[in-house]
């Protein structure tokens, strides 16, 4: 809310239609800022969101509105899509029916919208008008919207970045199992080489793998007896 020191007259007809109002001696501008996106692009089949956010000098009331208003590219026809107050009201009829939905919440100053199934007959110039009386505003926002589908080329990029993400750690894990693989081969040499005597530790780990290989040959020997016992009865 700003307020002006120039002198005026009590009757000024216009006045409370501007958003002015004459108070204790001096005139009160009342002022709403409104900001959405200047272009947004989208891709077919997905959904859209249209930012649209205010700023407003009064409490917010049931008198505040919200409208969104389409316009064909080379056209000067427009069309309303959305009305907002106390409740949504999204367009029932065109091309928007059933595919207008409201995301905002006027009590964060958010009067954005969604559309769903967008198709590249939806480009165009969306306009965020709001009101929130006595706040008005006359330089309402426009949000050019351009829907295309994703072509190979952006798949790819999709595809190349998730096989970056994957084949980079996974090559790196590799290359440390090789590195350590190396180390320790190098290590058996250089012992073997220098008459190097195992310790008891190092015995008794190498004991339980052969334990271990033993055991494994065991159980798959006893598995080929118990196949061949089933066999014979058939």
């Amino acid at each position: 809310m700003q307020q002006s020191g120039v002198p005026g007259s009590r009757g000024c007809a216009l006045c409370p239609l501007l958003g002015v109002l004459f108070f204790q001696g001096v005139y009160v501008i009342f002022s709403l800022e409104i900001k959405a996106d200047a272009h947004v692009r989208g891709y077919v089949g997905e959904n859209i969101k249209l930012r649209c956010t205010f700023k407003s000098s009064s409490s917010i009331t049931d008198k505040l509105t919200i409208d969104w208003t389409y316009r064909p590219p080379s056209s000067s026809r427009t069309e309303s899509i959305f009305h907002y107050q106390s409740f949504q009201y999204p367009t029932t009829a065109g091309t928007f029916r059933d595919r207008i939905s409201w995301v905002g919440d006027v009590y964060k100053g958010d009067a954005s919208i969604s559309i769903s199934n967008p198709t590249m007959k939806d480009n165009g110039t969306f306009s965020c008008a709001v009101k929130n009386p006595p706040d008005v505003h006359h330089n309402i926002p426009a949000t050019e919207l351009t829907v295309t589908e994703r072509g190979f080329g952006t798949m790819l990029s999709s595809v190349a970045l998730l096989s970056i993400l994957v084949f980079i750690p996974s090559t790196v894990v590799v290359i440390l199992l090789l590195v350590r693989m190396g180390r320790k081969s190098a290590g058996l040499k250089k012992r073997s080489k220098s008459g190097y005597k195992k310790s008891s530790i190092e015995v008794s780990d190498d004991t339980d793998q052969e334990g271990d290989d033993c055991m494994a040959k065991f159980c798959v020997r006893c598995a080929e007896c118990v196949d061949s016992d089933y066999e014979e009865t058939y």
